[in-house]
Protein backbone atom coordinates (compact mmCIF):
# COMPACT_ATOMS: atom_id res chain seq x y z
CA UNK A 1 0.00 0.00 0.00
CA UNK A 2 2.96 2.28 0.69
CA UNK A 3 4.25 1.85 -2.70
CA UNK A 4 1.30 2.44 -4.47
CA UNK A 5 0.83 5.51 -2.21
CA UNK A 6 4.50 7.00 -3.24
CA UNK A 7 3.65 6.39 -6.67
CA UNK A 8 0.20 8.48 -6.65
CA UNK A 9 2.67 10.74 -4.73
CA UNK A 10 4.77 11.73 -7.65
CA UNK A 11 2.47 13.64 -9.59
CA UNK A 12 5.03 13.77 -12.67
CA UNK A 13 5.10 10.35 -13.58
CA UNK A 14 1.55 10.02 -12.79
CA UNK A 15 0.35 12.95 -15.20
CA UNK A 16 3.40 10.94 -17.76
CA UNK A 17 1.35 7.93 -17.50
CA UNK A 18 -1.48 9.33 -18.01
CA UNK A 19 -0.30 11.42 -21.03
CA UNK A 20 1.05 8.04 -22.39
CA UNK A 21 -2.33 5.67 -22.33
CA UNK A 22 -4.05 9.05 -23.66
CA UNK A 23 -1.61 8.40 -26.86
CA UNK A 24 -1.72 4.99 -26.95
CA UNK A 25 -5.79 4.85 -26.75
CA UNK A 26 -5.62 8.00 -29.57
CA UNK A 27 -3.63 5.25 -31.70
CA UNK A 28 -5.86 2.89 -31.56
CA UNK A 29 -9.04 4.72 -31.90
CA UNK A 30 -7.68 6.35 -34.93
CA UNK A 31 -6.54 2.93 -36.55
CA UNK A 32 -9.99 1.31 -35.63
CA UNK A 33 -11.92 4.45 -37.05
CA UNK A 34 -10.18 3.65 -40.39
CA UNK A 35 -11.64 0.85 -40.69
CA UNK A 36 -15.43 2.47 -39.59
CA UNK A 37 -15.14 5.27 -42.15
CA UNK A 38 -13.85 2.53 -45.15
CA UNK A 39 -16.65 0.68 -44.60
CA UNK A 40 -19.27 3.81 -44.42
CA UNK A 41 -17.77 5.59 -47.48
CA UNK A 42 -17.81 2.61 -49.26
CA UNK A 43 -20.40 0.32 -48.53
CA UNK A 44 -23.02 3.02 -47.35
CA UNK A 45 -25.26 2.16 -44.62
CA UNK A 46 -25.87 -1.60 -45.64
CA UNK A 47 -23.14 -2.48 -43.03
CA UNK A 48 -25.15 -0.50 -40.21
CA UNK A 49 -27.79 -2.09 -37.93
CA UNK A 50 -30.31 0.61 -38.06
CA UNK A 51 -33.35 -0.01 -40.90
CA UNK A 52 -36.80 0.74 -41.47
CA UNK A 53 -38.09 0.73 -37.49
CA UNK A 54 -35.15 1.75 -35.40
CA UNK A 55 -33.77 4.86 -37.82
CA UNK A 56 -31.67 6.61 -35.89
CA UNK A 57 -28.63 4.57 -34.27
CA UNK A 58 -25.45 4.77 -32.51
CA UNK A 59 -24.20 8.02 -34.68
CA UNK A 60 -26.74 10.00 -33.84
CA UNK A 61 -26.49 9.35 -30.12
CA UNK A 62 -23.10 10.34 -30.45
CA UNK A 63 -24.19 13.43 -32.57
CA UNK A 64 -26.22 14.52 -29.30
CA UNK A 65 -23.74 13.80 -26.63
CA UNK A 66 -20.51 15.82 -28.79
CA UNK A 67 -23.59 18.95 -29.31
CA UNK A 68 -23.68 18.52 -25.16
CA UNK A 69 -19.98 18.18 -24.32
CA UNK A 70 -19.51 21.08 -26.46
CA UNK A 71 -22.56 23.62 -25.13
CA UNK A 72 -21.64 22.55 -21.60
CA UNK A 73 -18.18 22.63 -21.98
CA UNK A 74 -18.39 26.74 -23.42
CA UNK A 75 -21.07 27.66 -21.00
CA UNK A 76 -18.34 26.45 -18.20
CA UNK A 77 -16.10 28.62 -20.10
CA UNK A 78 -18.45 31.87 -19.92
CA UNK A 79 -18.31 31.15 -16.14
CA UNK A 80 -14.74 32.84 -16.43
CA UNK A 81 -15.09 35.06 -19.07
CA UNK A 82 -18.72 36.60 -18.53
CA UNK A 83 -18.80 36.51 -15.01
CA UNK A 84 -15.02 36.30 -13.81
CA UNK A 85 -15.58 33.60 -11.41
CA UNK A 86 -11.83 32.84 -10.44
CA UNK A 87 -11.28 29.18 -9.34
CA UNK A 88 -12.13 28.50 -13.60
CA UNK A 89 -9.53 30.85 -14.61
CA UNK A 90 -6.54 28.27 -15.07
CA UNK A 91 -8.80 25.87 -17.22
CA UNK A 92 -10.73 29.35 -19.04
CA UNK A 93 -8.98 28.76 -22.56
CA UNK A 94 -9.09 24.85 -22.10
CA UNK A 95 -12.76 24.89 -22.11
CA UNK A 96 -13.44 26.97 -25.24
CA UNK A 97 -10.81 24.88 -26.87
CA UNK A 98 -12.80 22.08 -25.56
CA UNK A 99 -16.35 23.37 -26.87
CA UNK A 100 -14.38 23.64 -30.81
CA UNK A 101 -13.09 19.87 -30.88
CA UNK A 102 -16.22 18.00 -29.40
CA UNK A 103 -18.61 20.01 -32.05
CA UNK A 104 -16.35 18.82 -34.81
CA UNK A 105 -16.64 15.92 -33.39
CA UNK A 106 -20.52 15.81 -33.40
CA UNK A 107 -20.46 17.13 -36.47
CA UNK A 108 -18.37 14.23 -37.77
CA UNK A 109 -20.97 11.93 -36.14
CA UNK A 110 -23.87 13.64 -37.66
CA UNK A 111 -22.53 13.41 -41.06
CA UNK A 112 -21.64 9.92 -41.55
CA UNK A 113 -25.33 9.10 -40.10
CA UNK A 114 -26.52 11.02 -43.83
CA UNK A 115 -27.42 9.01 -46.49
CA UNK A 116 -25.89 11.26 -48.91
CA UNK A 117 -23.05 12.76 -46.75
CA UNK A 118 -21.91 14.70 -50.20
CA UNK A 119 -25.22 16.91 -49.90
CA UNK A 120 -24.67 17.59 -46.47
CA UNK A 121 -24.53 21.57 -47.58
CA UNK A 122 -28.10 21.51 -49.13
CA UNK A 123 -29.14 22.24 -45.41
CA UNK A 124 -27.68 25.67 -45.76
CA UNK A 125 -28.15 26.20 -49.26
CA UNK A 126 -31.86 25.02 -49.43
CA UNK A 127 -33.23 25.43 -45.58
CA UNK A 128 -36.43 24.51 -44.51
CA UNK A 129 -37.06 27.05 -41.84
CA UNK A 130 -40.35 25.28 -40.49
CA UNK A 131 -38.31 22.60 -39.57
CA UNK A 132 -36.12 22.83 -36.37
CA UNK A 133 -33.26 21.53 -37.81
CA UNK A 134 -33.04 24.11 -40.42
CA UNK A 135 -32.60 26.46 -37.54
CA UNK A 136 -29.76 24.45 -36.27
CA UNK A 137 -27.55 24.16 -38.58
CA UNK A 138 -27.40 27.57 -38.66
CA UNK A 139 -26.70 28.24 -34.93
CA UNK A 140 -24.38 25.55 -35.58
CA UNK A 141 -22.43 27.98 -37.89
CA UNK A 142 -23.11 31.17 -35.82
CA UNK A 143 -21.73 29.39 -32.84
CA UNK A 144 -18.50 27.74 -34.58
CA UNK A 145 -17.69 30.56 -35.68
CA UNK A 146 -18.05 32.55 -32.49
CA UNK A 147 -16.00 30.19 -30.77
CA UNK A 148 -13.07 30.32 -33.56
CA UNK A 149 -13.16 34.51 -32.47
CA UNK A 150 -13.07 33.71 -29.65
CA UNK A 151 -10.44 31.31 -29.17
CA UNK A 152 -8.11 33.99 -31.82
CA UNK A 153 -9.29 36.44 -29.39
CA UNK A 154 -8.32 34.65 -26.08
CA UNK A 155 -4.72 34.08 -27.80
CA UNK A 156 -3.51 36.51 -29.65
CA UNK A 157 -1.43 38.04 -27.39
CA UNK A 158 0.24 34.85 -26.95
CA UNK A 159 0.85 34.09 -30.95
CA UNK A 160 1.96 37.74 -31.40
CA UNK A 161 4.50 37.76 -28.45
CA UNK A 162 5.54 33.92 -29.65
CA UNK A 163 5.70 34.32 -33.30
CA UNK A 164 9.17 36.11 -32.21
CA UNK A 165 10.98 32.94 -31.84
CA UNK A 166 12.55 31.07 -34.34
CA UNK A 167 11.43 27.70 -33.35
CA UNK A 168 8.25 25.47 -34.97
CA UNK A 169 6.29 26.63 -32.63
CA UNK A 170 6.75 29.96 -33.11
CA UNK A 171 6.47 29.34 -36.98
CA UNK A 172 2.89 28.18 -35.53
CA UNK A 173 2.57 30.88 -33.42
CA UNK A 174 2.91 33.20 -36.48
CA UNK A 175 0.99 31.32 -38.53
CA UNK A 176 -1.73 31.42 -35.59
CA UNK A 177 -1.97 35.61 -35.10
CA UNK A 178 -2.90 36.13 -38.69
CA UNK A 179 -0.47 39.08 -39.10
CA UNK A 180 -1.16 40.67 -35.78
CA UNK A 181 2.00 42.49 -34.25
CA UNK A 182 0.36 44.22 -31.37
CA UNK A 183 1.68 42.46 -27.94
CA UNK A 184 1.52 45.79 -25.71
CA UNK A 185 -0.48 45.52 -22.39
CA UNK A 186 -3.18 47.98 -24.20
CA UNK A 187 -3.73 45.40 -26.71
CA UNK A 188 -4.29 42.11 -24.33
CA UNK A 189 -6.85 44.44 -22.49
CA UNK A 190 -8.57 45.13 -25.60
CA UNK A 191 -8.61 41.62 -26.44
CA UNK A 192 -10.23 40.74 -22.88
CA UNK A 193 -12.72 42.90 -23.91
CA UNK A 194 -13.56 41.38 -27.15
CA UNK A 195 -13.77 38.23 -25.81
CA UNK A 196 -16.29 38.86 -22.95
CA UNK A 197 -18.71 40.27 -25.35
CA UNK A 198 -17.93 37.36 -27.08
CA UNK A 199 -18.23 35.09 -24.29
CA UNK A 200 -21.56 36.51 -23.15
CA UNK A 201 -23.75 36.19 -27.14
CA UNK A 202 -22.46 32.64 -27.05
CA UNK A 203 -24.04 31.89 -24.02
CA UNK A 204 -27.59 32.36 -25.13
CA UNK A 205 -26.79 30.66 -28.62
CA UNK A 206 -25.05 27.72 -26.80
CA UNK A 207 -28.81 27.28 -25.27
CA UNK A 208 -30.59 27.75 -28.05
CA UNK A 209 -28.53 25.16 -30.51
CA UNK A 210 -28.53 22.54 -27.75
CA UNK A 211 -32.17 23.24 -26.19
CA UNK A 212 -33.31 23.21 -30.28
CA UNK A 213 -31.41 19.77 -29.97
CA UNK A 214 -34.31 18.80 -27.12
CA UNK A 215 -36.74 20.49 -28.80
CA UNK A 216 -36.21 18.68 -31.86
CA UNK A 217 -36.83 15.40 -30.44
CA UNK A 218 -39.16 17.00 -27.90
CA UNK A 219 -42.03 18.41 -30.68
CA UNK A 220 -42.19 14.38 -32.31
CA UNK A 221 -45.55 14.06 -31.21
CA UNK A 222 -45.92 10.16 -33.21
CA UNK A 223 -42.86 9.67 -30.54
CA UNK A 224 -44.33 9.67 -27.08
CA UNK A 225 -41.04 8.47 -25.50
CA UNK A 226 -39.51 12.01 -26.91
CA UNK A 227 -42.71 14.30 -26.84
CA UNK A 228 -41.95 16.00 -23.92
CA UNK A 229 -41.84 19.96 -22.82
CA UNK A 230 -39.38 19.24 -20.40
CA UNK A 231 -36.88 17.81 -23.47
CA UNK A 232 -35.39 20.80 -24.04
CA UNK A 233 -34.46 21.22 -20.15
CA UNK A 234 -33.11 17.65 -20.14
CA UNK A 235 -30.66 18.15 -22.75
CA UNK A 236 -29.76 21.90 -21.16
CA UNK A 237 -28.76 20.35 -18.07
CA UNK A 238 -27.05 16.62 -18.79
CA UNK A 239 -24.47 19.19 -21.24
CA UNK A 240 -23.49 21.01 -18.27
CA UNK A 241 -23.33 17.58 -16.27
CA UNK A 242 -21.09 16.28 -18.95
CA UNK A 243 -19.60 19.46 -19.96
CA UNK A 244 -17.85 19.82 -16.77
CA UNK A 245 -17.38 16.12 -15.93
CA UNK A 246 -15.48 16.24 -19.30
CA UNK A 247 -13.34 19.05 -17.92
CA UNK A 248 -12.26 17.27 -14.86
CA UNK A 249 -10.87 14.54 -16.51
CA UNK A 250 -8.87 16.59 -19.53
CA UNK A 251 -7.78 19.02 -16.47
CA UNK A 252 -6.22 15.92 -14.97
CA UNK A 253 -4.21 15.16 -18.12
CA UNK A 254 -3.30 18.72 -20.01
CA UNK A 255 -1.78 22.26 -18.23
CA UNK A 256 0.43 20.46 -16.13
CA UNK A 257 -2.42 18.26 -14.92
CA UNK A 258 -3.31 17.74 -11.33
CA UNK A 259 -0.12 19.06 -10.13
CA UNK A 260 -1.16 22.04 -11.39
CA UNK A 261 -4.95 22.57 -11.77
CA UNK A 262 -5.65 20.48 -8.44
CA UNK A 263 -7.72 23.05 -7.11
CA UNK A 264 -10.06 24.00 -10.41
CA UNK A 265 -10.63 19.95 -10.48
CA UNK A 266 -11.85 19.74 -7.08
CA UNK A 267 -14.15 23.00 -7.66
CA UNK A 268 -15.29 21.50 -10.88
CA UNK A 269 -16.19 18.23 -8.80
CA UNK A 270 -18.45 19.78 -7.08
CA UNK A 271 -20.41 21.92 -9.64
CA UNK A 272 -20.75 18.62 -11.67
CA UNK A 273 -22.01 16.95 -8.46
CA UNK A 274 -24.77 19.67 -7.57
CA UNK A 275 -25.62 19.14 -11.35
CA UNK A 276 -25.82 15.61 -11.68
CA UNK A 277 -27.94 15.11 -9.00
CA UNK A 278 -30.48 17.56 -10.18
CA UNK A 279 -30.36 15.98 -13.13
CA UNK A 280 -31.23 12.82 -11.70
CA UNK A 281 -33.83 14.64 -10.27
CA UNK A 282 -34.80 15.69 -13.66
CA UNK A 283 -35.02 12.10 -15.01
CA UNK A 284 -37.14 10.49 -11.98
CA UNK A 285 -39.65 12.93 -12.56
CA UNK A 286 -39.72 12.19 -16.24
CA UNK A 287 -40.61 8.00 -15.08
CA UNK A 288 -43.17 9.47 -12.56
CA UNK A 289 -45.03 11.73 -14.62
CA UNK A 290 -45.21 8.87 -17.26
CA UNK A 291 -46.28 6.04 -15.20
CA UNK A 292 -48.67 7.95 -12.92
CA UNK A 293 -50.77 9.28 -16.48
CA UNK A 294 -50.77 5.74 -17.67
CA UNK A 295 -50.54 6.14 -20.91
CA UNK A 296 -49.49 3.10 -22.84
CA UNK A 297 -47.21 5.24 -25.70
CA UNK A 298 -45.60 6.62 -22.59
CA UNK A 299 -44.64 3.84 -20.85
CA UNK A 300 -43.95 1.63 -23.74
CA UNK A 301 -40.14 3.65 -24.05
CA UNK A 302 -39.72 3.61 -20.39
CA UNK A 303 -40.63 -0.41 -20.31
CA UNK A 304 -37.60 -0.78 -22.99
CA UNK A 305 -35.32 1.58 -20.93
CA UNK A 306 -35.96 0.03 -17.37
CA UNK A 307 -37.19 -3.39 -17.92
CA UNK A 308 -36.59 -4.35 -21.66
CA UNK A 309 -33.41 -5.44 -24.06
CA UNK A 310 -32.01 -1.93 -23.06
CA UNK A 311 -32.11 -2.54 -19.11
CA UNK A 312 -28.78 -3.21 -18.98
CA UNK A 313 -27.53 0.67 -20.15
CA UNK A 314 -29.78 1.93 -18.09
CA UNK A 315 -28.97 0.19 -14.87
CA UNK A 316 -25.40 -0.78 -15.62
CA UNK A 317 -23.71 1.74 -17.30
CA UNK A 318 -25.80 4.92 -17.02
CA UNK A 319 -27.09 4.18 -13.55
CA UNK A 320 -24.31 2.63 -11.60
CA UNK A 321 -21.06 3.21 -13.59
CA UNK A 322 -22.60 7.07 -14.71
CA UNK A 323 -24.62 7.68 -11.55
CA UNK A 324 -24.45 6.04 -8.49
CA UNK A 325 -19.83 5.08 -8.89
CA UNK A 326 -19.63 9.31 -9.26
CA UNK A 327 -22.06 10.64 -6.62
CA UNK A 328 -20.20 8.37 -4.31
CA UNK A 329 -16.71 9.58 -5.67
CA UNK A 330 -17.57 12.67 -5.49
CA UNK A 331 -19.77 12.60 -1.15
CA UNK A 332 -17.45 10.77 0.37
CA UNK A 333 -13.82 12.02 1.34
CA UNK A 334 -12.23 10.94 -2.32
CA UNK A 335 -13.84 14.01 -3.16
CA UNK A 336 -10.57 15.35 -1.83
CA UNK A 337 -8.03 13.40 -4.36
CA UNK A 338 -8.15 14.96 -8.32
CA UNK A 339 -7.03 11.74 -8.74
CA UNK A 340 -10.94 9.99 -7.80
CA UNK A 341 -13.26 13.48 -9.00
CA UNK A 342 -10.97 13.31 -12.56
CA UNK A 343 -11.95 9.14 -12.77
CA UNK A 344 -15.99 10.10 -11.18
CA UNK A 345 -15.64 12.76 -14.20
CA UNK A 346 -14.58 9.76 -16.77
CA UNK A 347 -17.67 7.96 -15.25
CA UNK A 348 -19.98 10.81 -15.70
CA UNK A 349 -19.27 11.64 -19.33
CA UNK A 350 -19.47 8.06 -20.30
CA UNK A 351 -22.90 7.48 -18.23
CA UNK A 352 -24.14 10.41 -20.20
CA UNK A 353 -23.38 8.94 -23.79
CA UNK A 354 -25.46 5.90 -21.98
CA UNK A 355 -28.70 8.47 -21.62
CA UNK A 356 -28.11 9.78 -25.30
CA UNK A 357 -28.42 5.96 -26.31
CA UNK A 358 -31.31 5.36 -23.89
CA UNK A 359 -33.28 8.73 -25.74
CA UNK A 360 -32.80 7.91 -29.49
CA UNK A 361 -33.14 4.19 -29.63
CA UNK A 362 -36.09 3.23 -27.09
CA UNK A 363 -38.18 6.07 -28.19
CA UNK A 364 -38.08 4.53 -32.06
CA UNK A 365 -38.19 1.13 -30.95
CA UNK A 366 -41.72 1.29 -29.81
CA UNK A 367 -43.85 -0.42 -32.45
CA UNK A 368 -46.09 1.96 -34.27
CA UNK A 369 -48.27 -0.93 -35.83
CA UNK A 370 -48.28 -3.59 -33.13
CA UNK A 371 -47.29 -6.89 -34.87
CA UNK A 372 -45.37 -5.19 -37.90
CA UNK A 373 -41.95 -6.43 -36.52
CA UNK A 374 -42.93 -10.03 -36.60
CA UNK A 375 -45.23 -10.12 -40.14
CA UNK A 376 -41.85 -9.29 -41.96
CA UNK A 377 -39.20 -10.93 -41.67
CA UNK A 378 -36.06 -8.68 -42.05
CA UNK A 379 -33.14 -7.78 -40.07
CA UNK A 380 -33.79 -4.22 -41.09
CA UNK A 381 -37.40 -4.64 -39.69
CA UNK A 382 -36.14 -5.42 -36.10
CA UNK A 383 -36.68 -2.90 -32.77
CA UNK A 384 -33.77 -4.80 -31.31
CA UNK A 385 -30.95 -2.56 -32.18
CA UNK A 386 -27.41 -2.88 -31.58
CA UNK A 387 -25.22 -1.28 -33.19
CA UNK A 388 -22.73 -3.09 -35.39
CA UNK A 389 -18.93 -3.67 -35.51
CA UNK A 390 -18.09 -0.56 -38.54
CA UNK A 391 -20.69 1.72 -36.41
CA UNK A 392 -18.56 1.22 -33.14
CA UNK A 393 -15.52 1.61 -35.15
CA UNK A 394 -16.30 5.19 -36.81
CA UNK A 395 -17.46 6.22 -33.81
CA UNK A 396 -14.03 5.35 -32.39
CA UNK A 397 -12.49 7.19 -34.87
CA UNK A 398 -14.06 10.56 -34.16
CA UNK A 399 -13.16 9.88 -30.51
CA UNK A 400 -9.73 9.41 -31.98
CA UNK A 401 -10.07 12.34 -34.02
CA UNK A 402 -10.62 14.80 -31.18
CA UNK A 403 -8.28 13.05 -28.88
CA UNK A 404 -5.69 13.65 -31.46
CA UNK A 405 -6.78 17.76 -31.55
CA UNK A 406 -6.53 17.88 -28.01
CA UNK A 407 -3.08 16.29 -27.87
CA UNK A 408 -2.25 18.70 -31.11
CA UNK A 409 -3.54 21.78 -28.40
CA UNK A 410 -1.67 20.62 -25.14
CA UNK A 411 1.83 20.97 -27.66
CA UNK A 412 0.79 24.45 -29.70
CA UNK A 413 -1.84 26.54 -27.57
CA UNK A 414 -0.06 28.46 -25.30
CA UNK A 415 0.08 27.52 -21.32
CA UNK A 416 -1.85 29.25 -18.78
CA UNK A 417 1.61 31.16 -16.88
CA UNK A 418 2.98 31.41 -20.72
CA UNK A 419 4.21 34.80 -20.44
CA UNK A 420 6.39 34.96 -24.06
Amino acid sequence: MSLLQEYFNDRNKVVKNLKLIFWTACALSLLIGFYGWFVRIVDGHIKANYGSIVTWGLWVAGYIYFIGLSAGSFLVSSLVYVFNYKKFERIGKLAVFTALVTLLMALLSIWADLGHMGRAWHVIVFPNFKSPMAWMIYLYSLYMLLIAVEIYFLLRYDFATGANNSTFKGKIYKLLSLGSKDSTEESKQRDKKVVKRLATAGIPIAILFHGGVGALFGVVSARPHWHSGLFPILFLLSALVSGGALLTLISSIFQQGWSKNKGVIIELGKMVLALLLLDVLFQVSEFLVAYRGGIPGHTAGFDLVLSGPYAWVFWGWQGLIGTVIPILLLIFPTRKSPLWVALAGLLIAAGIFGLRLNIVIPGLAVEEIHGLTSAIYSHRVDPHYFPSISEWALTMGIVGFGMLLFGLGEYFLPKHEEKT
